[in-house]
């Protein structure tokens, strides 16, 4: 008897799709349904406030805190994994059979495989399960978002499919700007009814993104796309089946899902092999891998670059002078060498190419040396190397790509010093100790360099030789480009070096301007957006579609026999407009508005230098060619036109140094505090560019800047990608919860003074975290650095604060910014800050010294706290008058209390002019110990407080100078210090005659060579000192 065939099935994939929609809706509605119905006021509630102030939950809260909704929530996301997968497949099949040769196929089945995996993430392992790990998935899932609606809209076919996804795909995005502010106004400034608004545009999220996926269901319907699952039985090939018909016939793909017969398994095995084989190598494109390497290349480069001066600055900040290593600069001045045929060849070439880099990356295993000095002569060659390598590139024919890298190697290396609390984690002096990932990035270095040396070599273009027609001169292409090096690595080198130029404080409660770790995620942004109006400029690999006519008055014998010919440009209109002198005052404009305002206004004129500085690239990169190319392409002043652009770089880089030099530096007092007029001289060298005389004589003989429509795909998905983390890594960084004193209850305030030396430890490396742990371990509740002006190329353009602020959550303000010309100072704190005010104070024939004066809610009552940088003992006019001014800031605020924490430079007791006397007396305050007599630099001043502990800690490795910390009592609110008599103040006691509240760590206890942490130890008592409250305070 003969069995009957198994008919096979056919599904259609449109219903696939319609099912996928249908189970991820229900599965969301239901758990807002049911939470709201049993949960409401629960899951509503947050950090910051609750019902009625809050009356609508995030996802988060509804599918992730209470049964039974989470449960229902999860066991129907289970089911709509099958049809998820399923459409993932279902798109990649369909995608190859319209574009076989295209990368995207393969490459959205590993994102969108990747996405489902990540939303499995967060939906099962709950924010309450493990906060981080949900975080971590949930921007896995954001940023896969990201290359799955590109390139889903890239993908589409039809029009209407795709004008429906781009619809939706830009409403998501769209949306995100919303809940980031809603989120940041929840995070930071914690307002009530905040996350209630963010919780609206996070469900708008979800309902997007589904409803993206869910116009797949169109697409398949369109193109009739049928699952058929089936059975082969013995004696019937699949042909004798009735199937639909293939693609190639009817232009209708169908899926044939057969089980093999043994007489077909070996070929069916052959064809998945091969198939899987195709898969995975066409992953990643060569092209893609290339760029890639390039781009990386380019960053390798810019950290080396961006670490020789703070590697050879240790050394002058150690010797408060000029210490002779300074000469480690001219290594940028290699470009030079390329003025030489033999060297200029051999740079140029693959072999040359791969060997400068190679030796060049050797340095980034510099980390592993103890010795500054060893760091910095490794560092050295290196950049030299460098810098030949990335010059000689420059002149290549694809001179459009080299820029676009140059710039994509900037944003990259601001990105990665945004995400690693501004250290750039390739630096020769940040180790794994300080944040760094240099076994890391030296491997990626290793890899991207095989890809460089392996890679096909592509035959350069041919090019039309004009002859006779003007070259434009050497200089004008060696200005704008040491100009754009330099403006670029001086503002641009960390997001938030603008933000610190505009910082002015707290007003109300509230910060004046944009906050460094907040809202440096748009000075990224920016650069990404003037990049890609760069790119866009160069757009099908040109910029000026040139015509060539004949002379007028003669024929074309007579043009022939060497006449000149009359050269007519088109320019692309974006291009033409960024290369205009509008555009360029629009640089300048936005120039003076970052120098001559604070807050908003002067970040937005800094936002606008920075999408200045990202469109100049392609045209100062075209005039480079253009200079260094004479009758076609035969080099001519390659040497002087590069190598005088370094200089420019040096000789700005120095001036800007000087702006700040110290007193007794040769030649300091020429540049100190002239800021405005480096910043008007790097302004001006862009000015050759836009000559109104020759400007299209000049362009004319510019070579078009070439990049291919695949290169410039990648570009644009990078510039996303970087823009998206960006806003992701600030969010992420954000505290999780307000900044909280460490012993609310019995009223105890612990501040602490350290100067910090600019953030590098004794040995050369980044200090933050080891300042970080003391402040940690000594429950510090207001924290006066010093020395902490860190946003210059001198520094490496670092923020001191931010491994503390992003880690212990605390209130900040950076002080005057690096426009104000002086050391720096930072005031962090765990109770509010009403108000800041920055002084500069009064400096006749020195450097400007900074101070910080703020007002702080603390526990309900308001306490001025100051902080100040005196200035240095070899000009006593600049201690009296400082002395003075802080003496007034902190009488003004009488009776009110007051806690003064400072680099005063006196010894106790001092009589006048000396500041000892002028800030006691005058300020109304009191010393934290009257009998301390070995003191010089650091002290803290009190008024309207009980003073119950003293302490001074050494300075282990991380700076020059001890922290001091003082500990006080708030009197109760209503009341104050009850007796203030020196008996009173003075009744010293042993740590067990107080609360255990009062105590300092008992690990600090020991000696050099013995006990303490990290090297640091209570020293010159050996212990902290404590004082008995009087017997009628008030507490």
């Amino acid at each position: 008897m003969v069995a009957s065939p198994v008919q096979p099935v056919i599904l259609k994939a449109s219903t696939i799709a319609r099912t996928h929609t249908v189970l991820a809706y229900i599965a969301f509605t239901s758990a807002l349904g049911i939470g709201c119905l049993l949960h409401y006021k629960k899951i509503v509630k947050n950090g910051v406030a609750g019902y009625p102030q809050e009356w609508f939950p995030s996802v988060s809260a509804t599918i992730g805190d209470w049964y039974p909704e989470r449960n229902i929530f999860q066991i129907i996301i289970a089911l709509t994994s099958g049809p998820r997968f399923a459409l993932v497949y279902l798109q990649y099949y369909l995608q190859t059979r319209q574009a076989s040769e295209s990368f995207w196929p393969a490459f959205l089945l590993v994102v969108g495989v990747v996405r489902t995996l990540s939303c499995g993430g967060w939906v099962y392992i709950t924010s309450s399960d493990d906060h981080d790990v949900h975080d971590f998935f949930m921007i896995l899932y954001m940023v896969c978002n990201i290359p799955w609606t590109i390139g889903g809209v890239l993908s589409s076919r039809g029009k209407s499919v795709r004008r429906r996804r781009t619809l939706v795909a830009s409403v998501f995005f769209l949306s995100i700007v919303p809940l980031v502010y809603f989120f940041i106004q929840h995070k930071v400034h914690r307002i009530p009814g905040a996350y209630t608004k963010y919780a609206f545009f996070e469900w708008s999220l979800i309902f997007f993104d589904v409803l993206y996926d869910a116009i797949s269901e169109q697409e398949f319907a369109e193109a009739d796309l049928k699952v058929t699952v089936g059975t082969v039985l013995e004696g019937r090939s699949s042909e004798q089946l009735d199937y639909p018909k293939s693609i190639n016939e009817s232009k209708k793909p169908d899926i044939h899902v057969d089980s093999a017969t043994a007489v077909g398994e070996t070929n069916a095995t052959e064809r998945s092999k091969q198939s899987v084989w195709s898969m995975i190598s066409g992953l990643v494109p060569t092209s893609l891998l290339s760029f890639l390497s390039d781009v990386y290349l380019s960053y390798v480069f810019l950290t080396l670059f961006t670490a020789l001066i703070p590697s050879l600055f240790y050394f002058s900040i150690w010797e408060l002078g000029i210490a002779g290593q300074e000469l480690a600069l001219l290594a940028a001045l290699s470009p030079f060498f390329l003025g030489f045929s033999s060297v200029r060849t051999f740079a140029i070439s693959r072999m040359g190419q791969v060997v400068l880099q190679s030796l060049s990356l050797t340095s980034l295993l510099a980390y592993l040396l103890d010795k500054p000095l060893q760091r910095l002569m490794i560092v050295t060659p290196a950049v030299a190397l460098g810098s030949l390598a990335v010059a000689a590139k420059w002149l290549d024919n694809d001179g459009g790509y080299q820029a676009i890298v140059f710039g994509l190697g900037w944003i990259v290396t601001s990105l990665a010093k945004h995400a690693n609390h501004t250290n750039n984690p390739l630096w020769p002096f940040i180790n794994s100790k300080s944040g760094g990932y240099n076994r890391t990035g030296l491997v990626l270095a290793i890899l991207a360099l095989r890809q460089l040396s392996t890679r096909p070599i592509t035959l350069p273009k041919s090019t039309t030789k004009l002859h006779g027609i003007q070259q434009p001169h050497w200089i004008s292409a060696a200005l704008p480009l040491g100009s754009l090096i330099f403006s670029i690595h001086t503002l641009l080198a960390e997001s938030s070096t603008l933000v610190a130029w505009s910082w002015s404080g707290y007003e109300n409660g509230a910060p004046r301007g944009p906050l460094p770790h907040v809202h440096s995620s748009l000075t990224i942004l920016v650069q990404c957006l003037g990049l890609a109006l760069a790119l866009y400029s160069i757009k099908d690999s040109t910029s000026d579609t040139t015509s060539i006519s004949q002379p007028s008055g003669g024929n074309a014998e007579k043009g022939k026999s060497g006449a000149q010919w009359n050269v007519v440009s088109t320019p692309n209109p974006i291009y033409a407009f960024i290369s205009s002198p509008g555009f360029y005052t629009f640089g300048v404009a936005s120039a003076y508005v970052l120098y001559s305002y604070k807050n908003w206004p002067g970040y937005v004129g800094g936002l606008g230098v920075a999408f200045f500085l990202m469109c100049m690239i392609p045209i100062v990169f075209r005039r480079v060619v253009a200079a260094t190319k004479a009758d076609g392409d035969m080099p001519s002043n390659v040497g002087r036109t590069l190598g005088t652009a370094f200089v420019v770089y040096c000789l700005l880089t120095l001036a800007c140094i000087f702006t700040v030099a110290y007193a007794f530096i040769p030649g300091g007092v020429y540049f100190r505090e002239r800021t405005d007029m480096v910043l008007i001289v790097q302004m001006a060298c862009f000015l050759p560019l836009f000559s109104l005389p020759s400007r299209s004589a000049i362009r004319s003989t510019e070579p078009s800047l070439q990049v291919s429509r695949t290169t410039t795909s990648y570009i644009y998905a990078l510039l996303s990608i970087m823009s998206a983390v960006s806003g992701i890594v600030t969010i992420y960084r954000l505290p999780s919860s307000p900044p909280q004193p460490f012993k609310p209850g019995p009223r105890i305030i612990q501040a602490g003074i350290w100067t910090v030396h600019f953030g590098f430890d004794n040995e050369g490396h980044d200090s933050q975290r080891g300042i970080r742990n003391l402040v940690r371990d000594m429950q510090l509740d207001i924290v006066g650095l010093l020395e902490t002006d860190l946003h210059r190329t001198s520094f490496g353009h670092r923020d001191l604060t931010r491994v503390i602020v992003e880690d212990m959550g605390y209130n900040v303000d950076i002080g005057p910014g690096p426009n104000q010309h002086t050391w720096g100072c930072v005031l962090l704190s765990k109770f509010p800050i009403v108000n800041s005010t920055h002084h500069l104070l009064p400096s006749p024939h020195g450097e400007l010294a900074p101070a910080i004066e703020a007002v702080l809610n603390v526990y309900g009552t308001e306490v001025t706290v100051v902080v100040a940088h005196n200035g240095q003992e070899e000009d006593p006019l600049d201690r009296e008058l400082q002395s003075t001014e802080l003496a007034r800031i902190m009488r003004a605020s009488y009776p009110k209390p007051v806690i003064f924490l400072g680099y005063v430079v006196t010894r106790p007791y001092a009589r006048r002019p000396n500041p000892y006397e002028i800030m006691v007396a005058d300020g109304r305050v009191h010393d934290i110990d009257q009998d301390d007599f070995d003191r010089w630099c650091e002290y803290i001043f009190y008024r309207g407080l009980y003073r119950t502990s003293y302490a001074r800690i050494s300075r282990g490795i991380i700076t020059d100078t001890e922290m001091q910390i003082g500990q006080f009592v708030l009197p109760r609110h209503g009341t104050s210090v009850s007796d203030e008599s020196v008996a009173a103040r003075y009744s010293r006691a042993q740590k067990e005659q107080l609360a255990v509240d009062h105590w300092f760590p008992m690990e600090y206890y020991g000696g050099p060579g013995h006990g303490g942490v990290n090297g640091h130890f209570y020293h010159v008592f050996n212990t902290p000192l404590y004082y008995l409250l009087p017997p009628d305070a008030t507490v």
